[in-house]
């Protein structure tokens, strides 16, 4: 399947007190004769106070230098290391003392904090940039992600009651914009369902539900019969929508919600024509989101097999043969989700034992996205990562997840133009956890080309997040 060493801080200023670089002989007479110490002229001070600089800041250059270097032949290390001490150059401040010469005493000035806090300011900021430089160029455009640590609760996660759905307003306010369809290729036909989505008399399915199909028998929720045609499908994500013939003007047309607002345990309903009997209602909950589901169409429209792989809506109400392209519907009449598949035991003759209580829908924020282009344009293309991937797991910290395992990167794609690198464990993708291989595919296909997702990756053990821009695939 395709689809973050610190720079040291700046070196504080060298404040010299009395007149800045003035000393007379006088003063340096009766220090020495006072202290018996040695004094040093300021000026020489001065000059070994600006050798030490220079020497700091050749050392520092040859430290960023080898930095540079380790950064392109070891191993990346992604968390900031921040400095416990910092080299300090101590204040020259002369010893002063009381010479008599005749003439008034003159107060030294020394400076105001207005001056010390200019340079302590000009201090950080250069720190700063200098810091900024070096993890740039260390983690090359990537940022360092801090391990996430799970909040303790202890409070009862419910804390109010919903009140139970009306499911009669929502099938007679709904329940029109439902149709059963019939498929026929001269040999073979099938049955599913669909959901009119304008009043153009456009009705959004499942590809598998209309594919190879000479002609396509609809009927509406009052009985009236209509031949349609197909105006694209596709096959990758199993949808397709047709065209009713010469459509009514007085079409009940669902209203479709945001599929990413939805949480598990939430009310739903799906209704259609399951095992040929039309407008069936059942309801059920929300069991779990981004579940990710792969089926095989062997008859796709396309010639050939065609595997579908879908980061699904799963359901507990009942999903039968016969609802496929169905609507799923919140508890206000708007549909979440497109009925698509669902899982079932084998019997001893082998076939299928029916509904228990496990069915999928694919989200209706990826209808959408599938079914605007079908309709304006035919066809429906795909955004790619342009990796191959496997099911693996990520280590970083104490801490080890599933993720999906990047075991190479297409050239000139958009991985490799974001530098993911081949090992490199992809756990998260806009803030949703990708737990496998299936999980990312599914993921991706919810975008479009130029779109900008934020993967989250473990690599050399530590969390990193890189921005990478999706394009569509030359094929």
């Amino acid at each position: 399947m395709s689809d973050e060493k610190f720079a040291p801080k700046a070196q504080r200023p060298v404040v010299y007190g009395g007149e800045f670089g003035k000393l007379s002989t006088a003063n340096e007479e009766v220090l020495e004769e006072n202290t018996g110490v040695d004094t040093l002229p300021v000026a020489d001070v001065i000059s070994q106070a600006n050798s030490t600089d220079q020497a700091t800041s050749n050392a520092f250059a040859e430290a960023t230098n080898q930095t540079s270097d380790a950064s392109d032949n070891a191993p990346s290390v992604f968390l900031p290391v921040h400095s416990t001490s910092e080299t300090q150059v101590t204040p020259v401040m002369p010893v002063t003392a009381e010479v008599t010469t005749g003439k008034p005493k003159r107060k030294r000035r020394r400076p105001g904090w207005f001056a010390l806090i200019v340079a302590v300011v000009v201090a950080s900021l250069l720190g700063a940039s200098l810091g900024m430089y070096a993890v740039q160029l260390r983690y090359q455009g990537a940022r360092p992600v801090a391990i996430p640590v799970a909040a303790k609760r202890v409070e009862p996660v419910v804390t109010s009651q919903g009140e139970t759905p009306d499911w009669q307003a929502v099938a007679e306010t709904v329940g029109g914009s439902v149709v059963a369809i019939r498929s026929s290729n001269g040999e073979t036909g099938g049955s599913g369902s669909g959901v009119i989505i304008d009043e153009a008399g456009h009705i959004l399915t499942n590809e598998h539900v209309i594919s190879n199909a000479e002609e396509i028998t609809v009927t509406l929720a009052d009985g009236r019969l209509y031949h349609a045609d197909i105006v694209g499908f596709d096959a990758a994500t199993d949808l397709a929508v047709i065209s009713l013939r010469n459509a009514p003007d007085n079409l009940s047309v669902a209203a479709l919600g945001n599929s990413d607002e939805l949480q598990v345990g939430q009310a739903v309903t799906a209704i259609g024509n399951p095992l040929g009997l039309s407008h069936t209602m059942t309801t059920g909950i929300i069991s779990a989101l981004n579940r990710p589901v792969q089926t095989v169409n062997a008859q796709s429209s396309t010639g050939e097999a065609a595997t579908v792989l879908t980061n699904a809506v799963q359901i507990d109400a009942a999903v039968n043969p016969g609802n496929s392209g169905g609507p799923v519907f919140d508890a206000q009449g708007r549909v979440i989700a497109i009925a698509s598949s669902i899982a079932s035991t084998s019997t001893l003759n082998g076939s299928g034992a029916g509904n228990i209580g496990i069915g999928f829908g694919i989200p209706i924020n990826l209808a959408k996205n599938i079914a605007n282009q079908l309709i304006e344009n035919g066809v429906a293309k795909h955004a790619y990562l342009g990796v191959r991937i496997k099911d693996g797991i990520a280590q970083y910290g104490n801490e080890a997840r599933l993720g999906a395992l990047v075991e190479s990167v297409e050239e000139g794609t958009p991985a490799a133009k974001g530098n993911i690198q081949s090992g490199d464990v992809i756990v998260g993708i806009d803030g949703h956890a990708v737990v496998s291989a299936a999980s990312l595919t599914g993921y991706v296909r919810q975008y479009s080309a130029g779109d900008m997702v934020t993967l989250r990756i473990a690599r050399n053990g530590e969390l990193q997040e890189i921005d990478v821009t999706l394009a569509v695939r030359a094929d």
